[in-house]
Formats: structure tokens, sequence, C-alpha cells
């Protein structure tokens, strides 16, 4: 019988969210930098490519948390049958989820994100390009995305608009910005946030 404390509660959370922030910042640096080659087979604008990959980013996450609400809604509608013990039935709920990661259908999320993006009037894309040579970069950020949410807090992305005023708590300026710019152009990759506190800086262009 698995025995439940607060500390060991709390010990699995550091490791679990350890573990994401660090797989945050692999596909960031490595999966992120695929899909960009991808991309550029189709597409020679390199700020076209980036829009692309960051919106990918955003969508994915929207769909997983969406996804992770309906599945966490269910849950807690069947532990609450015969709940007992010294955690509250949303720990309770958190902790079945995140032992049970094959009740999230990550198929269906990637064909929403996809199809959002296909049907995005604001993003910019030649019509001949399909989204779907990017699938794996989706999968993997909506697989990420869907696991942040299991954390006490969860983690979440940082959304953000064009012309913003750039914050350097947040953001990264890309090496091809002008650094004297005070404003966003475009973002490139979002940052992490946890209860509103930046833990991994995203990456924007300024001009």
């Amino acid at each position: 019988v698995r025995t439940w404390s607060p500390a060991r509660a709390g010990r699995v959370n550091a490791s679990n969210r350890a573990c994401l922030v660090a797989r945050f910042g692999f596909i960031y640096a490595q999966e992120r930098l695929h899909a960009e080659t991808l991309l550029r087979s189709y597409i020679c604008d390199m700020e076209t490519v980036q829009r692309i990959i960051y919106v990918a980013a955003v969508e994915s996450f929207r769909a997983a948390k969406m996804a992770f609400w309906k599945i966490k809604l269910r849950v807690k509608e069947t532990l609450a049958l015969d709940h007992i013990g010294p955690e509250s039935l949303e720990v309770a709920a958190l902790d079945y989820i995140a032992r049970h990661k094959d009740l999230y259908d990550i198929c269906q999320s990637v064909e929403s994100v996809i199809c959002s993006m296909s049907g995005n009037p604001k993003l910019p894309c030649p019509p001949d390009v399909d989204f779907c040579v990017i699938r794996t970069l989706i999968r993997e950020l909506c697989c990420l995305a869907f696991s942040m949410q299991t954390l006490i807090p969860p983690l979440d992305i940082a959304h953000g608009v064009d012309g913003e005023l750039f914050n350097r708590t947040m953001y990264y300026r890309s090496c091809d910005s002008d650094f004297t710019s005070p404003f966003v152009a475009y973002h490139v990759w979002p940052a992490l946030m946890e209860n509103g506190t930046v833990i991994v800086k995203g990456e924007v262009v300024t001009r």
C-alpha cells in the first residue's frame, strides 16, 4: 500500500518539476531548431518560420490545458465516490492523472493544434505548406504542457503580443534584433511561468 505524506509529495513534485523545466529547455534548444529546418524547406522567410513555431507552442499549451481540464473533471467525479485520506480530492486527482498519462488522447490535441493553425488568418504562410511537417514538435509540446498541469502549482507559458514593450526579465533578444528598440516585433519562443514568475526566459525579436 502506498502511503501519502506531504514531504514525499513535495519531493516528487519538485523532482517532476525539474525534469519538465529541463525538457522545456531541450525542446527550445534542439527540437525547435529541427522544426525550423523542416519549415525552411518550404518557406524562405525566417520571420514567418519563427512565427509559425511560436504559434505552434502557444496552441499546443492551449490544447493540452483544455484536455487536462476535461480529464481532471472526470477523474474528480470518479474519485469523489469513495475518496478518503489526508490529501484533498484535488491533490488526489492530480496524482492519479500524473500516474495515468494514458488518459490523455494526445493525437486529438495534435490534430486540434494543426487545425487551429491552418485556420489562423493572422499566421503568414504559403497555402501549399502543411503544418503536419512539425507534428513531432507539436506532439512534444502537448505532452509537456499536459504534464506541467499535474504540478502544484502548474507551469504555463506567457502569451506575448506583438508591439509590447520589451521585458528583459521575461525575454532574451534574438541576435538579429535591433538592440536599441524598446518594442517587440514578434515572439520566437514563449517564457515559462510559475505563479506569475518567470522560470525560463523566452526569446523575441525587437525592431
